[in-house]
This record gives C-alpha cells, structure tokens and sequence, in this order.
C-alpha cells in the first residue's frame, strides 16, 4: 500500500469510521436495489441482452471485492460504467468499488468512482453517493461542494443524513445559526426516538450552545 501524509491517513480513517457506521445500510440497499433490477427492470434489459451482460460483469466484481483484488474490482467497475452505464447494474459496481477503494486507502479513486454514481445513479443508490462524497469533500474543506451534493433532491428516507452533513459542514464552516437549523431540522424528521445516532446528534446540537 502506498504511503501517505498525516492528513490524508487522517482523512482515511475518518471515512472507514462513516463507512463503518452506515455499513449495514449500504448493503440493505444494495440487496434492495439488486433486486429490485431483476424484478422492476428486467424484463426490458433482458430484451437487449444488456442485463445478462451487466448482471454477470456485476458477478466478477462482487468475487474480486470479496478477495480484496483491487485492480480487478476497477477494472469490472470501469467496465460496467463504460458499456453498461445505464444499467443498475454500474452503479451498484461503483459503490462497491468506492468502498473497496476506502479500504485500500485509495482515496482519489473512490472520489472519482462516488462522484460517477452522484452523477449518473439513480434513486436511493445516487443518494448514498452524494452523501459519501460529500464526507469526502467536507474532509477536504470543499465546504461549497459538499453543500451542493447535500441540497440536491433525494429521497425522504435520507433526510436525517442529509441534514446531519448538513450540519455538519456549516459548522466546519463556522455558521453556527444555520448548523443550529440543520440539526434541529434533523432531530425532528429522526423516527428513531432512542437511537444512538439520535443520542450524537443532540451532543452536535449542544456543543453549538444556545441562539444568540
């Protein structure tokens, strides 16, 4: 593995800690969105031949990821974006090749590979990617991008992690009211009363103190 600077590797273990957290919901995702290609948009991909295709390059990049082949797994997902960019099947490549990436500290890959999905994914799998890209940026200061990935349109399921980010980058950025805003904005649209991520949510909350 390569070498790198203090404050890339510190960059790198704040995103494995993300990944970690929000781990299962990547993967129920993935599974919902797997399936869902077979039973919503099957029919029509099978048609063109493109799903059989997508389905069995997606089937080499699950094997690779699964034994840690870095360059496999690029080369399945770049495979996949380029020939079968439309399908399901690419973003899907993608997201697991980003978290593949993390993994092996390569961050600049896993930008680009999140930043496709952000672009071209669809869905609950292009909301992941805007989210995780958006870490990747507030890491990197890019505070305006960050915001620009986080005030997109997404679905509802995802507003508590938009907001939180939200948060999250506006007091990186030193506005304070509008982080105020954003977590609280949060906490109310939060289902979970008794969650933990509710419990670290309020501390963000607190350590803002009270409105001037």
């Amino acid at each position: 593995m390569a070498h790198y600077d203090l404050e890339e590797q510190e960059q790198i273990d704040t995103l494995k800690t993300w990944w970690k957290m929000y781990g299962n919901l990547v993967t129920g995702v993935v599974m919902a969105a797997s399936l869902a290609v077979v039973g919503w948009q099957g029919w029509n991909w099978y048609q063109g031949g493109q799903s059989a295709k997508a389905a069995a390059v997606y089937g080499v990049l699950e094997q690779a990821a699964g034994v840690g082949d870095a360059q496999k797994v690029k080369a399945a997902a770049g495979e996949l974006a380029e020939k079968f960019g439309r399908t399901t099947y690419a973003s899907l490549g993608a997201m697991l090749a980003a978290k593949q990436s993390f993994d092996a500290g390569d961050l600049k890959t896993a930008k680009t590979q999140l930043a496709w999905v952000a672009e071209n994914g669809k869905n609950e799998i292009r909301d992941l990617a805007r989210l995780r890209l958006a870490v990747v940026q507030l890491d990197e200061q890019a505070y305006d991008e960050a915001l620009k990935q986080l005030e997109s349109s997404h679905a509802a399921a995802f507003d508590t992690r938009f907001l939180e980010l939200k948060g999250d980058v506006l007091t990186a950025q030193g506005k304070k009211a509008e982080a105020r805003a954003a977590y609280k904005s949060a906490l109310e649209k939060m289902a979970d009363k008794q969650s933990a991520g509710r419990e670290l949510l309020q501390q963000k909350l607190d350590s803002l103190g009270e409105a001037a």
